[in-house]
């Protein structure tokens, strides 16, 4: 398994020791809150977290993510190929989050009617839909890259106060970048939804990765690719708009382990700071 070795963006994001075990459990990656494990165990090892059972490649190799509020202790199930079963404790790192202030959105966007209220659960099941996703593609290994280069314009977890009405945490990562700037795959992987046009995020991008892991891209101009299509790391799938409740262009880039939101910016090198006014 390619196992990744993360540059750390902020002081208070760690990669911890790989942990071993009889069952030759190996997990890497960022063991803290929002962050994603990489795992190995003996070929035919069953993996149990909570109530799901996890994908576990014929190599051995399997993921497990942790959402913005995730408890630190966290325990994983094993049962060997000889049937023994094992209990194994993950201790995650405490993060702590800003509170981000956005003014100038619409009245409509802050208090949608009850026909628009319809239109944003319909568009949260397709989205929900797509995130479900368990395939065996092993893109989940790959080294995730920048998907624009631009200034980061918004970060992962923070509080966001829209027009002075706190609201939810922000579970992406925004990147401004002007109308029209190519957006490229972070990661390959296949399209699981390409929607022209939701209320909140606009156009909207969906890419399974594997093992649950996907990537989530927002607020677009143009879809470049259909729903079902096989993507590589690198192709252009769509450009940067200003698409749904914002107040400019720029990308809202989301990792989703199914239902739990991680830092994109934990999957990836720190933004090449010289290449951003370039870019933009």
């Amino acid at each position: 398994m390619k196992l990744h070795f993360f540059k750390v963006l902020m002081v208070f994001l760690f990669i911890a020791t790989p942990i071993n075990s009889s069952a030759g459990l190996q997990l890497e990656g960022s063991f803290t809150q929002s962050g994603l494990l990489y795992g190995h165990v003996e070929p035919g090892t069953q993996i149990f977290y909570g109530e799901r059972q996890l994908k576990v490649s014929l190599d051995g190799d399997f993921i497990l993510g942790f959402g913005r509020d995730a408890t630190q202790q966290q325990t994983l199930t094993l049962v060997t190929p000889d049937g023994i079963t094992q209990q194994h404790q993950i201790e995650l790192k405490e993060r702590q989050y800003n509170i981000q202030r956005i003014n100038g959105i619409s009245a409509r966007m802050m208090a949608p009617n009850a026909e628009d209220l319809r239109r944003i659960q319909q568009e949260a099941n397709l989205v929900a839909q797509a995130r479900q996703q368990d395939s065996d593609l092993p893109h989940f290994k790959d080294n995730f890259s920048w998907p624009i280069i631009g200034r980061i314009s918004g970060i992962y977890g923070s509080q966001r106060v829209f027009n002075g009405e706190p609201r939810r945490p922000h579970f992406g990562i925004d990147i401004a970048a002007p109308t029209g700037t190519p957006v490229k795959a972070p990661a390959g992987g296949i399209v699981t939804l390409a929607h022209q046009g939701m209320f909140f995020s606009g156009a909207t991008l969906i890419i399974d990765h594997g093992h649950g892991l996907s990537s989530s891209f927002l607020h677009l101009a143009k879809i470049l690719v259909q729903k079902g299509e096989k993507v590589s790391q690198g192709q252009t799938i769509a450009t940067v708009g200003a698409t749904g409740r914002v107040t400019g262009p720029h990308l809202d880039w989301r990792i989703n382990w199914f239902d739990q939101r991680l830092d994109p910016a934990l999957l990836v090198p720190p933004m090449p700071q010289k290449s951003i006014s370039a870019a933009n």
